[in-house]
């Protein structure tokens, strides 16, 4: 019999994830005690939560702003969700900032892979859609794979809608 997993190490994953205490305890007793094992364990399953709740409609949500290089370079993000509760939450709002911080530093084009025209590469880096793109505070994890966390965090869908990219000099 494999040895009782303790509350430390429950409460440890359950820091590192945010994910419930029965769902941490399961996924380390499933995994030996392996914490890291654990974590992709726990991550996999949050997509797989995330996928249930994608044809939820999301009409909540906020607009978020983000101005960068001095003034140069100016973000509008539209993230929603399901409720204006969950909207209000400070980890919402990082999510929409760091969405926007993205937009700014990787000037996408497409919100997802389905609105980049057929005839478009959709290998070269330059053409990838924003929810493709790695994230820029951690590049092992696409934006797709961000939002993917927060909806099994928030248990709620989330939908990146829109955005629009400013830039000086740059305009058509």
């Amino acid at each position: 019999m494999a040895a009782p997993i303790s509350a430390a190490a429950v409460k440890a994953l359950r820091e590192r994830t945010s994910a419930g205490i029965m769902e941490c305890r399961n996924a380390l007793e499933e995994t030996g005690g392996d914490t890291e094992k654990a974590v992709e364990l726990l991550r996999q399953r949050g997509i797989m939560k995330a996928g249930k709740k994608a044809d939820r409609e999301a009409k909540q949500g906020l607009v978020e702003s983000y101005i960068h290089g001095g003034g140069r370079i100016g973000v509008l993000v539209e993230l929603n969700c399901e409720t204006d509760f969950v909207a209000r939450t400070e980890g919402f709002r990082a999510l929409a900032r760091d969405i926007a911080m993205q937009v700014a530093a990787m000037a996408p084009r497409y919100v997802g892979p389905d609105e980049r025209p057929a005839d478009i590469d959709g290998n070269d880096p330059e053409n990838l859609a924003l929810l493709e793109q790695p994230f820029i505070r951690d590049p092992k994890k696409t934006i797709g794979d961000l939002v993917k966390e927060n909806i099994a965090t928030v248990g709620e869908n989330i939908v990146v809608r829109r955005f629009v990219r400013y830039e000086l000099g740059q305009g058509e």
